[in-house]
């Protein structure tokens, strides 16, 4: 299974209010484990930084001056994500954002049953506690003291981490399955191995084991191992 993670940072809340993507940062997942692929880009939003954004993500308008327009990385960015999941912290905030520079570069939106949100799961899962990036590292021991201002591709790194943690840790599919095929429901602690179908025969020649009885027989009547002696 392919997934990324994946962030974006942007000129402020609404792109139908004028807003525009100004990085999208992506890491590479497959069957939970990442493949040390990253999808990272900067890009021109042909608008001012609003100062509030700007407080956020430390991305100034002088900065992204050279940087291409949305419409000129589209196409490596489909490519990128082709038809895997995307793992978005507040999914709905990034894809509605994607979905529209999409639209106006001429390409399909992506439904959002193709994105999967981290705060949703988090949520659920710790009701009534704080959901941010920085509450769930601090939650489950991870290192962010690297993240001073936001970057798309640094929280993508963090959230990566934290998706991981979220499903159950770094190995969330490692459990032994049924002789039916099917995996447990309680994972590795539930399972319990059934008898052979025939024992396995015996590695002893008789001269061992007529060395083992010596043995035995020399240790006296009240020696443990002849109660296990047959």
């Amino acid at each position: 299974m392919r997934e990324i993670v994946l962030d974006t940072e942007t000129t402020g809340l609404d792109p139908y209010d004028g807003h525009r993507i100004v990085e999208i940062g992506g890491v590479e997942l497959d069957n939970h484990v990442p493949t040390g692929r990253t999808y990272h880009q900067y890009i021109n939003p042909r608008r001012d930084m609003p100062t509030e954004a700007f407080e956020v993500h430390g991305i100034s308008e002088e900065f992204l001056a050279d940087k291409p327009v949305f419409e000129a990385i589209a196409q490596e960015f489909v490519d990128f994500v082709g038809d895997a999941l995307l793992v978005i912290h507040n999914a709905s905030f990034d894809m509605k954002f994607l979905n529209a520079e999409l639209e106006w570069a001429g390409f399909k939106a992506m439904p959002m049953s193709q994105s999967l949100d981290t705060l949703a799961i988090a949520r659920k899962r710790f009701p009534g506690s704080p959901a941010s990036l920085d509450a769930l590292c601090r939650r489950f021991g991870i290192d962010n003291s690297n993240r001073t201002l936001h970057g798309a591709l640094l929280d993508s790194e963090i959230l990566a981490d934290v998706y991981l943690e979220l499903i159950g840790g770094r190995q969330p599919d490692f459990a032994l399955s049924t002789s039916g095929g099917g995996s447990t429901s309680q994972g590795q602690s539930s399972w319990r191995p059934g008898p052979r179908p025939a024992p396995l025969p015996s590695r002893l020649t008789a001269e061992e084991l007529d060395a083992h009885k010596k043995l035995i027989d020399s240790l006296g009547d009240d020696a443990l191992w002849k109660k296990f002696a047959g």
